[in-house]
């Protein structure tokens, strides 16, 4: 891939101390020293020589001092010139890919193996690991049943293409019996199954406005409970795991930083629109520090990519957590989960 700046080109012994230099981060957290570098003895120079080589990784981006000490430490350019060209080929381990094939065997559940996606990367990347589900207004609709409860409760279960299921606990004006409820649910099923509940929403505004609910008694009825059933109730969710363990890495040793990263997972709604602001596209993206918003506060990384439900709906995985995690072990594993995730989905669909 071609590197992100119009630097001029590094030599092959300023690419190899900047590699050794983001492999030493990644592994210590500790801001790198030359002497540190030299120490290694696989680049054939002194330590006075590296020293002028990080001045000058630093002079084009690649490198930043945090505080007066000689150590530096990798930039987002220099991460991403990590990623692009310098770090050995990324590869998951055939224990993790097995791990990963067991979670999604053919047959799940599709709503279990969005839900446990979450779990699987915080455990494998020692990260936190994140869900953006389908918004529930872009999801087919496969069946509806309206399921009578006491009183004039009624619980609309909405079974989407993607093998999604949804419950609702609406209010009708007056009690309906299971017969009655049966009809409607088979006639909404019958005249808008494979439209998006937007879609559904749209038709009964128009049926609405010719007037034919007048002469015409399942459909006013169905009208009514559609309208409080069917309703998009959300757009996309979250759902994320692992924020404890990040806590033991050191760029979390303070209180404040702690208190910055629990009030970002606490406002579900806000942390919703900072995802969706960094996973269109395809492919693995990976977002470092002040490239977003979500990264920015933090000095955090996130590398994400989409994945389909068999409806054509879209959500999105992502690991989240120190810039320095291990890209060589993350990126390929958000890949391979991504994509045995919209395999497993789709066959769900077809079974």
């Amino acid at each position: 891939m071609p590197e992100r700046s119009a630097n001029p080109p590094l030599t092959p012994r300023d690419r190899e101390i900047l590699k050794d230099i983001v492999q030493t981060y990644i592994l210590s957290g500790e801001p790198v020293s030359s002497r540190a570098v030299a120490r290694h003895e696989r680049h054939g120079v002194s330590a006075a020589t590296i020293r002028n080589v990080m001045a000058d990784l630093e002079d084009l981006g690649y490198l930043e001092q945090p505080h007066s000490s000689a150590g530096r430490v990798p930039s987002s350019a220099g991460y991403h010139l990590y990623i692009e060209s310098l770090m050995e080929d990324p590869a998951l381990p055939p224990e993790e890919r097995r791990l990963i094939d067991d979670a999604l065997q053919a047959g799940g559940e599709p709503e279990r193996m969005v839900s446990s996606t979450p779990q699987l990367l915080s455990a494998l990347s020692r990260q936190i690991g994140i869900v953006v589900t389908p918004a529930v207004g872009e999801t087919r609709l496969r069946a509806v049943d309206f399921v009578p409860l006491s009183g004039r409760k009624v619980l609309c279960v909405v079974v989407s293409e993607g093998g999604f299921v949804e419950n609702k606990l609406i209010e009708v004006p007056e009690q309906l019996g299971r017969e009655k409820l049966v009809e409607i649910s088979n006639y909404l099923t019958r005249h808008f199954a494979g439209l998006t509940l937007r879609e559904v929403r749209d038709r009964l505004i128009a049926l609405m406005a010719e007037q034919r609910a007048e002469v015409d008694e399942l459909l006013a009825q169905a009208i009514l409970l559609a309208r409080r059933g069917l309703e998009p109730s959300s757009g996309p969710g979250v759902l994320f795991e692992g924020t404890a363990a990040v806590l033991a890495h050191p760029e979390l040793s303070s209180i404040e930083r702690v208190r910055r990263l629990l009030d970002l997972f606490a406002d579900r709604e806000r942390l919703v629109t900072l995802l969706n602001r960094c996973i269109e596209g395809s492919g693995v993206r990976v977002l470092i520090g002040a490239e977003s918003d979500l990264t920015s506060d933090l000095g955090f990384s996130l590398v994400t990519r989409g994945f389909r439900a068999a409806d054509g709906s879209r959500g999105a995985l992502a690991v989240f957590g120190p810039s320095r995690m291990e890209y060589r072990r993350v990126i390929p594993l958000v890949e391979y989960l991504g994509d045995r995730l919209s395999e497993a989905l789709e066959q769900s669909f077809s079974r």
